[in-house]
């Protein structure tokens, strides 16, 4: 092994069975070596001075101090990458959104059934495909303010009707800050929004409810038929594929199961290309932070059909994996940084961007 590649991963969690499952999981990739374990935060705190991991993978639930507050003091006063590992509940769920809004880069849901038993090979690929994201992430603690929308409006002519398009989002890895960050920024009159965040079931309606406080639009889990409606947006929810389609005179949602596409249901591919279809020039596609390649062949669809098309840059991406295939395919229009992308999708939808755009621009200065 070359000591120069190796991620020295520390393990938080009070269950020794799942101290050990990990262990041995990771260790199963040659280019990580768990360095240690912690059975809580405490124990874990003086491990982290003394063996300096590069990832973390941490608990929600424990004694002495739960996951939440420890990553809350980790991020202020010492950043690192950190996987959350969460059950499968809606108590699981919220308190892993937290995380993520905390500055976790990621997280994975235990088994539902038995944790030995339900290890599966697909699973622990997972897990180990997480770690090595999160050891080469761009950490970003959660903003202390987060500009709300009146510091925009202005930017939305109010002499001007939104044009009657739809606004496609695609993220994993660090999207649900990314998300938020966006959507919080956004005025009410927006053309309809569909967003397509890898996370499974529970975790979707959770983060759904969560963007919808904190943004002034309708946020919440799409159901099959749902319209895209101004000031509306629509979460795909986990386990299932969201598509766009015609429906009268505008646009709707199709949520279906279906087999996994990249990896991954719902996949932000089936977004895409099915906006491409149903929207070609009436789009605006966004490709978010995230590990792998999802996205990138479908944003490249909607440009081709004359959609505007959008990658997070990546000095402001946690994982930089999804925006540079994209890039790399030529599929953006723009490489925007996370804090201007809600600017760019006002300035779309009072009229700016589209086919003819596209023959002219392809990178913001």
């Amino acid at each position: 092994m070359n000591d120069t590649k190796t991620i020295k991963a520390l393990i938080i969690d009070d269950s020794a069975l799942m101290r050990q499952l990990l262990t041995g999981i990771l260790q199963e990739d040659p280019d990580i070596h768990v360095v240690g374990t912690a059975a809580n935060p405490l124990i874990a705190r003086e491990k982290i001075k003394a063996l300096k991991p590069d990832v973390l993978t941490l608990d929600v639930e424990m004694p002495a101090m739960d996951g939440i507050t420890f990553l809350e003091k980790l991020m202020r006063l010492h950043p690192l990458p950190v996987v959350m590992i969460s059950s499968h509940t809606e108590k699981g769920a919220a308190a892993t959104l937290r995380a993520l809004g905390l500055g976790a880069v990621d997280f994975v849901a235990k088994p539902q059934g038995g944790v030995r038993d339900g290890m599966t090979r697909e699973l622990m690929d997972e897990i180990r495909a997480k770690v090595r994201a999160a050891a080469g992430a761009h950490v970003r603690p959660a903003p202390a303010n987060t500009p709300t929308a009146p510091n925009l409006v202005s930017l939305l002519s109010s002499s001007t009707v939104p044009r009657q398009g739809i606004i496609v989002m695609g993220a994993s890895a660090g999207g649900t800050q990314a998300i938020t960050e966006i959507l919080a920024k956004l005025p009410r009159p927006m053309p309809g929004i569909a967003i397509v965040q890898h996370m499974p079931p529970k975790f979707t309606a959770s983060f759904a409810e969560r963007l919808d406080s904190q943004s002034d639009l309708e946020v919440r889990e799409a159901m099959s038929g749902d319209l895209l409606k101004p000031g509306v947006a629509l979460v795909a929810p986990g386990g299932y594929h969201t598509a766009i389609v015609h429906a009268g005179g505008g646009y709707a949602v199709r949520v279906y199961e279906d087999e996994p596409v990249n990896r991954h249901r719902p996949s932000v591919d089936v977004l895409f290309e099915s906006a491409a279809s149903a929207a070609g020039p009436d789009a605006l596609g966004i490709i978010l932070t995230g590990m792998g390649g999802d996205g990138a062949r479908g944003l490249f669809a909607m440009k081709k059909k004359g959609a505007w098309t959008i990658a997070q840059d990546q000095k402001s991406c946690v994982v930089f994996g999804m925006p540079e295939q994209a890039i790399r395919l030529g599929a953006a229009c723009e490489i925007v940084s996370l804090e201007r992308i809600a600017e760019r999708i006002i300035t779309w939808a009072n009229g700016e961007g589209g086919s003819e755009d596209n023959q002219r621009r392809e990178k913001l200065p």
